[in-house]
């Protein structure tokens, strides 16, 4: 099963961006980072519609689509593991994770995806939600494999 993180905004250098790296060497394929922006001076309302568009566009047909919200879903780092298990038992091809803008997701990724996903309540900056997904990614992964660096 191939894991797609699409964010909208370019990668800068910097820890945050070591750290998600970092991550992403230890899942194997790493995952596949889609970067997206627009760069027309839009409104609100329009930017995170076109956001959401760009996102969309990024993604294989037939992904299964989880966007980071703030008002999503909370779960726990075992619930998470399964709920990737699932999709893989189920035959999904593709995971994709979407990052979106600072003013959040359009209407069109909200209605696509089939999990809205939060790390909490706290707003988090888009380059450090990129390291904690690459972390939570790992961790799945460490938990599914019986790898000792979960603990309970």
């Amino acid at each position: 099963m191939r894991l797609i993180i699409a964010a909208v905004g370019k990668a800068k250098a910097g820890p945050e961006q070591e750290l998600f790296r970092q991550y992403c060497r230890r899942l194997t394929p790493p995952p596949v980072l889609k970067e997206v922006e627009e760069k027309r001076p839009l409104a609100g309302p329009q930017l995170k519609a076109r956001e959401a568009e760009l996102l969309l566009a990024a993604l294989p047909e037939g992904a299964v689509v989880v966007a980071l919200d703030e008002k999503g879903r909370d779960m726990g780092s075992v619930e998470f593991a399964g709920k990737l298990r699932g999709w893989r038992d189920g035959g999904a091809q593709d995971v994709a994770f979407l990052i979106g803008g600072a003013d959040g997701h359009g209407d069109a990724v909200r209605e696509r995806a089939g999990l809205l996903l939060s790390f909490g309540r706290m707003t988090w900056p888009h380059m450090l939600v990129r390291a904690l997904l690459a972390e939570q990614l790992w961790r799945a992964h460490s938990i599914l494999a019986g790898h000792p660096y979960h603990r309970t």
